[in-house]
Formats: structure tokens, C-alpha cells, sequence
């Protein structure tokens, strides 16, 4: 009972409604008046929005490109052979269980992580792991017997350095090069008149065959550095001591054509020291030898210091065992295939073995000297020729032998999928790199480019100088290189992207090719000389260049005197000030911008209305004249004041040549 009612009586007086407990489950009855839930807020007093401000309109700003992580540069761990799984997750920063199942997926047997892989196999694994590996070969063998020296030639362009060999093995190469300079990187081997054997590399001096150079002082025992004694210290011979310092190779140094009126040795040795070589007549331990290619002087002391210098480093390499080889050049053979010539560091190389040279495999189907003359074998020091590759390798590639072709197909598919996915990598950083830059960037005109040469490594020259043109306004885009004479492929494919085709080095096409690539409107360029190559590419870019648009003056004329119109009608328009000039340099022009200069300073600047000569409207007056000249809008003249007559002018990018051969696009 709740005051003498019971409940049945007090619910049924007051007001109610009926609701559900969610927790409970239960209904329960809830009177009207009392708020259900949370109580709502009062209402605030209603403020009148102040209309007398308008809204600021800011113009719209596209947000700026989020720039993303830079990514982490390529890891190089060394391999050996014989390493476990355990020291191999250690290097390349793996998982041994990830690792495990890399062996797996490869078809390799995984007993315990302590067992031994095969170079080859931690290599796969690695490379599968993305990450590039360095392989550490054994020098340990039964037998190591001192080998003949590597010598380099270097030098700058035309200094003589394939003359200076020609007098060593008494040929002339020389005369037989197009435009009377190397344009390929040769080996040869030259009996001495001691006995002795060298093994020869000749370099070509010119600038665009830098990596040449890099290779030839990456696999050489001995750089011989050759200075014109007429000529001095160039660009080249600067950058071959680079080369040959960062490859840690000892240098001679042969100064050439001593035999000329104005050769000064002398002059070239206080040149070298100053650039930081020790020579021997200074207390240094480099040597330096006079000599004259075209007198054939001189060469037993440059035969001499070279032995000498051999001697000091005693060089020795291992004669048993799997090679180890370094490719030189490559180049296609129409009836033999793609051949690679290429010097053995280390071990034998032998017929019918199975080699991983870069991304490409194959079986040494023959073994030829520099002579052309089959061969067995190639012992250390000597470069050779072999066939039997089923793809043409890079220059630069080294020569691995493997146990059987299951495992060349195996490392050369890893290498290629390696290669592909750096290659991506590498043009999705591009475009990164693109995004951020700023945002004011000038649009560039592309000139697609499908260059074909006879070796490899012109190949790779020939592309790297065709890129060092690129500029602001045009982008040289390479989109095909290959190795062999342009073909009918090379013409479609030109046709499907626009490119101009460049054969350098390569037989002429045969008349069907060209008549097609007439048709489809694909410019084809044959050269032979690199020189030539580049100034007509150079001319070619400036060409196509869009250009600079600039504000040039094109004539000049004196306020000698002024004269007012007075008493015009309505219709006519109000009195005119006109100023009488005299033009004293170019030509005025009525449809162009004018400026007017009083003390050197720009008053005023605009257009012109009106241009008479002799009471006659004209459009353009020419220097030593005289002319009657209204500009809109301007009626303060005074005698004296410079009319100057602007025009808006394309100005296009120079090609520029050094004397080193260096070649850039200036803007």
C-alpha cells in the first residue's frame, strides 16, 4: 500500500507509458511528464549572424605529393663457397627458416641449417632475397705458376697509344681505323724481344668511351699511361690516373712522339707531378719512359720497365681448377652467334664446360686465340674468344663455370629475374624523383632513339653519350639497343614509338629496309666515327628543341622633335601628342611592343597606335630614316627620349664540342 492506495490504484490515476529495460529484459511502466533518457539542453538566445563580411575566396591549391621514404640502398654481401645457411642469414640479414624455404622452392635438399651450399647456391638464395652477392673465389690450388702481366694502354685522344702498340708487335692497326681513332677496346698478346709474353689492352681515348676505360683498369695488372710530349696533360689522361687509382693499379708512364720539334718532356712531367704522380726523377716510384711510336724509339726501356714492374709485384695465379674469366667486349656474328672475348684471371678455361657469363648461359661450344686459332684451353693472362652462349652478355660480365647446365639454367633465370626487378625499381624511382621536384616544371620535347652497334661495349658507349645530351627542352630517350646490322624489327619498332634509328659501326641496310623505313618516314644514321655520330645527334636535338621565348630589342629610334594636333572633331578623338624620331638602329615596327627610355630609365611601355613616314601610314621603318610615331596612351614626350621597338624571339639550344670530344647541349 503507498498512502492508503494500492499500486493497481496509483498507477491507474497517473499518466503513464510503457517501456523496456534492455538489460533486464523486463517492461516497466514510466510516467509521461518525466523526461525519458538524458535531459536536452536549454536553447541558447538566437545570435543574427554578421552578413557584412564577405566570405574570403582563396584560389584552390592542389595538395603537393606526399614524398615518400626513399628506399634503401642495394645491399652487396660476399659469398664463398662452402658457406652454411647460418653464415649466409648472418650476411644477408634473413630469417634461417625463410631462407630454408628459399632452398626449397629452388629444388635444393635442405638437410640441417649447418650443412654446406655451393657458391652457386648461396648466390640463388641470396639473389632470391634481393640482395646482390660478390663472389670470394679460392685462390688455394696444386698448382700456382707465375702468369704474363695484363698492361692497359690509357691516354687521351690521339695521343698514339695504338700506334705505340702497333711498333710493339710490329703491325698497323692504326691505319685501318675509322677516322684514324680506337673506337673499341682490343686485346692482344706481344712476344717481346726478351721472351717474354704481355698481354695488351688497348683503350679508346675518346670521351664517350669512359666505361671502356673503367673496365680496361678494373682487370689489368699495369696501366701504361701515354702523354703526347707535344700535347701535355688533357682531359683523358686525368681521367685514366682516376681510373687506375681506384682500381689500385700501378702506372707507367710513356711519353710519346718525342721525335717531333715541339715536344717537351719535361713540361709533361712538372704537368703530371703537379696532378699527383710520384715520378722517378723526382724521388717517386713511377716510371717514366721517352719514347716514339713513329721512330720505334725507345721501346726496349718501355719493354724493360714493364718487365720490371711485373717482377716487383710477382704475379702468380692458379692453373687448376674451374676459371675464372672477365668478358671484354661481345659482339654478334651473323654465322657463329654471340661471341664474347674475354681474359682468365684464374684456373682453366676449357671446352665444353657450362658458364653463367651476367644473366646469360651456355655451353663453350669453341675456344679461339686472338689470332683467330682454336684452342683447348685459356690459361691466366690470356684473352680469348668463346662461342656457345645462348644470349649476348654485357661487357664487363664475369665468366663463372658451373657443374652442369640444369644449374647455368637455374642461375641465369635468378640473374634475370634479379635484373628485372632492379630494373623496375629503377624506373619507379624515376618517377618518384619526378613527382618531387617543383612544381613549375618545363615540359621537354622527347626524341625517341633505337641505337645499333657491331660490339657490345660501342653499344654501351654510344648509349651513355647519346644520354649525356639530354637538356631542359629535349630528352633523349634510348628505347632499344642491340648488337648486329638494323633489321626489319628495328624499323616496326621505330614506326610504333617514332624513334630515329642510329647504326653505328653496323653494315648498310639492305635496300628493303631502307625503302620501308623511307615510307614509314624513320630517319636511319650510319656512322663510323663517334665524332661524327655526335655532332650529327647534336644537331638533330637542337632541331627539335622548342626553344626559349625572349623579349629582344629590334630597333632603336631618337625623339628628335614633338608635334600636337589641336582642333580635332568628337569623332576623331581628342588632340595627339606625335613624336618625330629619326631610327638609329634596326627597324621600327608599328605592330610591336614599344618602350620608351628617358636617361637610360624605362618610363613607360606599350604599344603603338599610329606609324607615319612622309604623311603616309607604314609598318615598319628602317634605320637612317625618319617617321612620325603615336604610342597609345603616352603624350609626355621629350626631345631626346629613346623609342626602343621590342619583338618576341625563339631562341634555340647550341651544341657544343670540346677539343677532348666531350659533347653537352647548352640552353
Amino acid at each position: 500500500m503507498l498512502g492508503g492506495f494500492g499500486y493497481s490504484e496509483y498507477w491507474a490515476k497517473e499518466p503513464q507509458r510503457r517501456c523496456y529495460h534492455a538489460s533486464t529484459g523486463w517492461f516497466y511502466r514510466r510516467r509521461t511528464d518525466e523526461p525519458a533518457g538524458l535531459k536536452t539542453p536549454k536553447k541558447e538566445k538566437f545570435v543574427k549572424r554578421d552578413k557584412t563580411q564577405a566570405p574570403v575566396e582563396a584560389p584552390y591549391v592542389p595538395p603537393k605529393p606526399q614524398r615518400t621514404t626513399k628506399p634503401v640502398p642495394d645491399k652487396t654481401i660476399e659469398i664463398f663457397e662452402g658457406m652454411t645457411i647460418v653464415e649466409l642469414a648472418k650476411r644477408t640479414g634473413e630469417s634461417i627458416s625463410s631462407l630454408q624455404s628459399i632452398l626449397v622452392n629452388v629444388g635444393e635438399k635442405v638437410d640441417s641449417e649447418f650443412d654446406p651450399l655451393s657458391i652457386d647456391v648461396a648466390e640463388l638464395v641470396a639473389m632470391e632475397a634481393g640482395i646482390n652477392v660478390r663472389r670470394l673465389h679460392s685462390s688455394e690450388g696444386s698448382e700456382i705458376l707465375p702468369r704474363p702481366p695484363v698492361v692497359t694502354v690509357m691516354g687521351h685522344v690521339d695521343h698514339g697509344k695504338t700506334s705505340l702498340l702497333d711498333a710493339l708487335r710490329q703491325t698497323s692497326v692504326a691505319a685501318r681505323e675509322a677516322g684514324g681513332i680506337t673506337q673499341h677496346l682490343g686485346a692482344f698478346v706481344v712476344s717481346m724481344q726478351s721472351g717474354a709474353s704481355i698481354t695488351f689492352l688497348d683503350t679508346p681515348g675518346h670521351a664517350a668511351f669512359s666505361a671502356m676505360r673503367a673496365r680496361g683498369a678494373a682487370v689489368t695488372d699495369i696501366v701504361v699511361l701515354v702523354v703526347a710530349a707535344d700535347d701535355g696533360v688533357m682531359p683523358q689522361t686525368l681521367e685514366a690516373m682516376s681510373h687506375a687509382k681506384a682500381a689500385k693499379v700501378p702506372i707507367v708512364v710513356a711519353i710519346n712522339k718525342c721525335d717531333k720539334p715541339a715536344a717537351n718532356a719535361e713540361r709533361v712531367k712538372l704537368q703530371l707531378a703537379s696532378e699527383g704522380l710520384l715520378l722517378e726523377d723526382m724521388g717517386g716510384d713511377i716510371q717514366v719512359v721517352e719514347v716514339s711510336a713513329l721512330k720505334k724509339t725507345g721501346l726496349d726501356n718501355l719493354e724493360e720497365c714493364l718487365l720490371l714492374q711485373a717482377e716487383m709485384m710477382d704475379l702468380k695465379s692458379r692453373i687448376d681448377g674451374p676459371a675464372q674469366a672477365y668478358v671484354v667486349e661481345a659482339r654478334l656474328d651473323r654465322g657463329r652467334g654471340p661471341l664474347a672475348t674475354a681474359i682468365v684471371k684464374a684456373g682453366t678455361l676449357e671446352c665444353g664446360q657450362h658458364v653463367v657469363v651476367g644473366s646469360e648461359w651456355g655451353r663453350i661450344r669453341a675456344i679461339r686465340d686472338m689470332v683467330g686459332k682454336l684452342t683447348e684451353h685459356a690459361r691466366p693472362a690470356m684473352p680469348v674468344e668463346i662461342e656457345g652462349l645462348k644470349g649476348l652478355p654485357m661487357a664487363g660480365d664475369d665468366i663463372i663455370v658451373v657443374e652442369s647446365e640444369d644449374r647455368a639454367r637455374m642461375l641465369s633465370a635468378g640473374r634475370k629475374r634479379k635484373f628485372e626487378k632492379d630494373r623496375l625499381n629503377k624506373i619507379s624511382e624515376g618517377r618518384t624523383e619526378v613527382l618531387e621536384l617543383s612544381e613549375e616544371v618545363p615540359e621537354r620535347v622527347e626524341m625517341p632513339m633505337i641505337v645499333k652497334a657491331d660490339v657490345q661495349g660501342t653499344v654501351q658507349a654510344v648509349t651513355d653519350a647519346l644520354k649525356s645530351l639530354n637538356s631542359p627542352q629535349v630528352f633523349v630517350n634510348v628505347v632499344h639497343v642491340g648488337v648486329g646490322p638494323i633489321s626489319q624489327s628495328d624499323v616496326d619498332l621505330a614506326q610504333a614509338c617514332g624513334a630515329c634509328i642510329v647504326g653505328f659501326n653496323v653494315k648498310t641496310p639492305p635496300s628493303c629496309i631502307s625503302v620501308a623505313a623511307t615510307r614509314a618516314s624513320i630517319k636511319i644514321l650510319l656512322h663510323r666515327v663517334i665524332y661524327h655520330l655526335l655532332e650529327d645527334i647534336g644537331n638533330l636535338i637542337v632541331d627539335k628543341a622548342p626553344g626559349t621565348s625572349e623579349t629582344q630589342v629590334a630597333g632603336e629610334a631618337e625623339v628628335l622633335n614633338i608635334f600636337e594636333l589641336k582642333g580635332r572633331s568628337k569623332a576623331k578623338g581628342a588632340d595627339v601628342k606625335i613624336a618625330g624620331c629619326r631610327v638609329i638602329d634596326g627597324c621600327v615596327t608599328k605592330s610591336s611592343t614599344v618602350r620608351l627610355l628617358r636617361s637610360g630609365e624605362i618610363v613607360f611601355e606599350g604599344c603603338c597606335s599610329s606609324l607615319k613616314r612622309e604623311k603616309q601610314d607604314v609598318e615598319t621603318v628602317k634605320k637612317g630614316s625618319e617617321c612620325g610615331l603615336v604610342i597609345r596612351d603616352w603624350e609626355d614626350f621629350q626631345i631626346g627620349d629613346i623609342v626602343q621597338c621590342m619583338e618576341q624571339v625563339i631562341r634555340k639550344p647550341k651544341f657544343i664540342s670540346s677539343e677532348s670530344g666531350a659533347v653537352r647541349i647548352e640552353c
